[in-house]
């Protein structure tokens, strides 16, 4: 069974970093893509980044240059590197995992098979 779990948030202030980490089990990811996804009160889940092949990556436009996403296949985990964080990435953050190698609808959260519990991540003033 497939499980995923993710760690890291918290509260910070608006400017400051923080790290969300994804420990993976119950299957090989090394072929899946694995994402971020996050959800703030009152929005739709949305897509913020995913990478496979290990070094191909993808991120929402609204967090391009400021987040970054890296796994580690041996360990099976994936963290997303958040800097630069605004009161807009406040949000219920959700680690993702995909099957397979294509990257058809990669921002779509109905095309991923796997979920988290999701962590809150908050942003203040």
């Amino acid at each position: 069974q497939v499980h995923l779990v993710e760690s890291g948030g918290g509260l910070v202030q608006a400017g400051g970093s923080l790290k969300l980490a994804c420990a993976a089990s119950g299957r090989t990811f090394t072929n899946d893509i694995m994402g971020w996804f996050r959800q703030a009160p009152g929005k739709e889940r949305e897509f913020v980044a995913a990478i496979w092949n290990s070094l191909d990556t993808s991120y929402a436009a609204s967090v391009k240059g400021r987040f970054a996403i890296s796994r580690d296949n041996a360990k099976n985990t994936v963290d997303l590197r958040m800097n630069s964080l605004e009161l807009e990435d406040t949000a219920v953050y959700y680690c993702a995992v995909r099957h397979g190698g294509s990257t058809l609808r990669i921002y779509d959260f109905n095309t991923y098979n796997y979920w988290g519990q999701g962590i809150q991540v908050t942003v203040s003033s």
